[in-house]
């Protein structure tokens, strides 16, 4: 009678359990099953399937985005690191939709994007990378550095911009540190995006209000500028016109911090009315549907304000 094969099956179901039930080829090996049992358990309808190149998923049909970058990160093989798009999921930064990984590895190791695993190599591996559940993830400001590289739109740059700092992720000169350092190829729209950032926007509508005026050949406002009367603090509003008193609000709950401050912003709409500002209120989906009537708008308070006396208002530049 032929001898049954043998291997450690506590080794092999306390890796399973570990890495969410995706496991390497030298993983199994390791723990003593044989060439002949992995070809048997990968075979068509067996309870292994092959989701990348030496990396097997047990008794799913698919993976889900956890077992995908288990996988991916086995392939890449070790000391490799997840990034992007899939680490700012993990960070809950907001970010598009993706059954991609990006991975990173060091630069002279030879292996190429397969499947769902896109592999960057690159010269400067992350020296920290944070570790949950046994996945490695870049630190958050590569992570939006990297995922900026290969989204198409500046919308989506300025959302996981915008988020990952309102959410205290990371700050704006670390991801400036990180652009500094990464390939200028794909760079654009998070150059753009920081630029816009310099100049005091804080969020997508905010960004695509800044491209509108420039568009109309609107004389540039300060972005989210601090307004004093005497030494009390007044107001923050997203764009602000000193000279004519003028002030727009982008009223939008999705990229305040919290309702409490949506209704603290609705609390100084009044008070800014109260010391003589024209306050202009748009919603973002105005911006982007009828931009002609928001240019408009504000083309008329800017004119109806021309020689009427400043205000004693003290602006103080974001």
């Amino acid at each position: 009678m032929a001898q049954k094969a043998q291997y450690d099956h506590k080794a092999l179901a306390q890796t399973l359990q570990a890495q969410l039930y995706v496991v390497s080829r030298p993983q199994t090996l390791a723990c003593g099953l044989s060439i002949g049992a992995l070809r048997h358990r990968t075979r068509p309808g067996g309870p292994w399937r092959i989701v990348l190149p030496g990396v097997y998923l047990v008794n799913a049909a698919s993976p889900n985005a956890s077992q995908r970058e288990f996988a991916a990160m086995l392939y890449a093989g070790e000391g490799s690191v997840i990034t992007g798009i899939a680490a700012l999921w993990r960070y809950e930064i907001r970010h598009p939709v993706s059954d991609t990984v990006d991975v990173l590895v060091p630069a002279p190791r030879k292996m190429q994007s397969i499947g769902f695993a896109r592999i960057w190599r690159t010269t400067r591996m992350p020296k920290r990378p944070w570790t949950a559940g046994g996945v490695r993830y870049a630190p958050p400001p590569r992570a939006v550095a990297d995922a900026a590289l290969i989204l198409d739109a500046v919308d989506d740059v300025r959302a996981i911009v915008a988020d990952a700092v309102q959410r205290d992720k990371c700050t704006i000169p670390q991801i400036t540190d990180e652009l500094r350092g990464g390939p200028v190829r794909g760079s654009a729209r998070l150059r753009q995006v920081l630029g816009e950032v310099a100049a005091g926007i804080r969020s997508v509508a905010e960004g695509d209000l800044r491209s509108l005026l420039l568009r109309g050949q609107i004389p540039m406002p300060h972005f989210n500028a601090k307004l004093y009367v005497g030494k009390d603090f007044l107001a923050m509003p997203d764009a602000w016109w000193p000279d004519a008193g003028v002030a727009v609000e982008v009223d939008s709950r999705e990229w305040h911090l919290s309702p409490k401050d949506w209704e603290r912003t609705m609390r100084r709409h009044a008070e800014m009315s109260a010391r003589g500002i024209i306050v202009l209120h748009f919603a973002p989906s105005q911006i982007k549907r009828e931009p002609e009537r928001v240019l408009a708008a504000i083309s008329r308070a800017l004119e109806s304000a021309a020689g009427r006396p400043p205000l004693r208002i003290r602006t103080e530049p974001a």
